[in-house]
């Protein structure tokens, strides 16, 4: 979790029009900047506590903490890939006020009547369906897909290429692993993880982590 504490506060890069806070410098936090340059903002700033001095990324800086007040036409994303952190860094933007970006790449796509939240990524070549509501901080990682009238919950990741076919319910918190495929109109209960190309194939309810085809239980969290 981010802490914005004024007496660490350090300047924004100058002489932006539109600019990005990005909270996180991990592997995550540079997909979203690849897409945020894409989808047309000038200068990035992140803010990440293990950053080290003159860390940066194409030349937009990182620095450990920031404070005070954003410049106009400035937002700030939650880039943290763990989903409970990354609810936790949107709460701290919450509650300083700061504008939340919804980000969404240009090579995305958004289906008729789809509903994307607040603070939510859909990366590159995504596809959010038809229909489709999408969480707030939701992550729709590199060519995954959401088809029709599917409902993802808050804070869930759905990772690069996997698949959550038409009608089908992931909760709050869920993980879906890479190359995972959740089929039509299966639930998934909020808290749950679906490893990497794992098949969901009937609806799961007792949180834990999944793996394999079908997916199994290895490890439940109650």
């Amino acid at each position: 979790m981010v802490e914005f504490s004024p007496r660490m506060a350090q300047a924004l890069p100058p002489h932006s029009r539109q600019g990005l806070l990005i909270l996180g410098f991990g592997g995550h936090a540079r997909s979203v900047a690849d897409v945020a340059l894409a989808a047309g903002f000038q200068s990035l700033l992140f803010i990440d506590e293990n950053a080290r001095p003159g860390e940066h990324f194409l030349n937009h800086p990182a620095q450990r903490e920031f404070g005070g007040e954003l410049p106009k036409e400035w937002s700030c994303i939650a880039a943290a890939g763990d989903n409970r952190r990354r609810a936790a860094q949107i709460a701290s933007v919450r509650s300083s006020g700061w504008p939340l970006a919804t980000l969404i790449a240009p090579t995305a796509t958004i289906g008729a009547g789809a509903k994307v939240a607040a603070g939510c990524f859909v990366a590159h070549h995504a596809h959010v369906g038809p229909m489709a509501s999408v969480g707030a901080g939701t992550i729709v990682n590199t060519g995954a897909i959401v088809e029709h009238e599917c409902v993802i919950g808050d804070y869930a990741h759905v990772s690069v290429n996997a698949v959550v076919a038409g009608r089908s319910r992931l909760g709050r918190h869920v993980f879906l692993g890479a190359g995972a495929t959740v089929i039509d109109g299966v639930s998934v209960a909020d808290d749950i993880t679906i490893g990497a190309g794992g098949v969901v194939h009937a609806s799961l309810e007792r949180p834990g982590t999944y793996v394999g085809v079908p997916a199994r239980l290895i490890k439940s969290l109650r």
